[in-house]
């Protein structure tokens, strides 16, 4: 797969675009065409690349999930704090619960059921359960070290690094590295939890509270997900592409990366998905709100237009693309064939390799193995 012959980074990939939603140009002048125009000299001034500071959901995709966690967090709180109210005190809630009450995407294939009320305690001996509305207890031992998040005066929430660890045991390794993900960028929208942090500190934070956690069930899980994990994800969907093509050999990509020298009219600093900088090709994912929303539209369509004129190779990824191995397959192909033409040299593989045999041969690698 790998290709040692640089291709000068004039190439540009004439790839379409997508047929833009009814009434998409309603609203331009009479003879205007769909020809892209050279961008201006303010759209693309050097900017100095701003720290990563977490998106404030403007976007129509965001607001829905936005919208979807609020409206789930509203309804969870409600019951939580009746639950609370029944036993006249107040209640620590882990597991799913914790993530509902903390705005946390669920995973997908967590084997809990994310309905129930999950209370939390140290030890058999104070573990809660009430009977209307029923709770789900469990134990976590390294309660005492958790910093845990008031929700109101009747509702606390697990720790968010805690609850991490604690449902690690209840999903595949895929999942809990998305998850990680999430949890990252919940802490970084929270400037409760944030406390100032970069996302890079907050990540680096993140490793060092599970690697001194003591022994759970699932630490060792936990530890392989560390290495697989990324600040600066914006969706459970960024993330399942950025593993699909870890999976398939490519190099680490950088994640929410701000292209230097490019910005929007407004001045605002353009941001891709998935960049391998030194190379210059990218992966953005693209929900269905990128094809039916008109204002999206145009603003991928100029962002896109830009990175060609900055030598920038722009893959679009959607839901059909993580829909199945093949359709996987295809783009982490169709990735790395970009990456290998500007010179990048990996060893590409024509199956996905599991994330622990990856995390395995690094291990093996690392102490000169065999």
């Amino acid at each position: 797969m790998a290709n040692k012959r640089p291709l000068r980074y004039g190439g540009v990939m004439n790839s379409g675009f997508p047929t833009p939603p009814p009434g998409v140009f309603d609203d331009e002048p009479p003879g205007w065409t769909n020809n892209a125009a050279a961008p201006s000299a303010a759209s693309t001034h050097a900017v100095k690349p701003e720290p990563y500071s977490p998106p404030r959901m403007a976007t129509p995709t965001a607001p829905a999930m936005s919208e979807t966690l609020t409206q789930r967090k509203r309804e969870m709180l409600k019951r939580c704090t009746d639950a609370a109210q029944q036993l006249g005190k107040p209640v620590l809630f882990g597991m799913t619960t914790s993530l509902i009450l903390q705005s946390v995407p669920l995973p997908k294939d967590c084997d809990l059921n994310a309905t129930e009320l999950h209370t939390v305690s140290d030890s058999h001996r104070t573990r809660i359960r009430a009977v209307v509305p029923p709770t789900t207890p469990h134990i976590w031992k390294p309660l005492s070290a958790a910093h845990n998040a008031r929700i109101n005066k009747h509702v606390h929430a697990l720790n968010l690094v805690h609850t991490w660890a604690q449902l690690a045991a209840h999903m595949s390794l895929e999942s809990l590295v998305i998850l990680g993900d999430a949890t990252l960028t919940a802490i970084a929208r929270k400037p409760s939890l944030s406390g100032g942090r970069t996302a890079d500190e907050i990540y680096q934070d993140f490793v060092r509270q599970v690697s001194e956690l003591p022994k759970f069930n699932a630490k060792a899980t936990c530890m392989i997900a560390l290495e697989f994990i990324a600040p600066r994800v914006d969706s459970p969907m960024e993330s399942e592409t950025r593993i699909t093509t870890t999976q398939y050999g490519l190099p680490r990509a950088v994640t929410n990366y701000t292209v230097p020298g490019a910005t929007f009219s407004n001045g605002a600093p353009i941001t891709l998905d998935l960049a391998w900088p030194e190379f210059r090709v990218a992966i953005e994912y693209d929900g269905d709100h990128h094809r039916t929303d008109k204002a999206q539209w145009r603003r991928d369509n100029d962002k896109r237009e830009l990175l060609r004129h900055h030598h920038w190779i722009v893959l679009i990824a959607t839901a059909a693309n993580m829909a199945d191995e093949p359709s996987q397959a295809e783009l982490a192909y169709r990735a790395g064939r970009q990456l290998a033409l500007r010179g990048a040299i990996f060893d590409f593989t024509l199956t996905a390799t599991p994330l622990n045999e990856l995390a395995r041969r690094k291990r093996r690698k690392s102490t000169g193995a065999h």
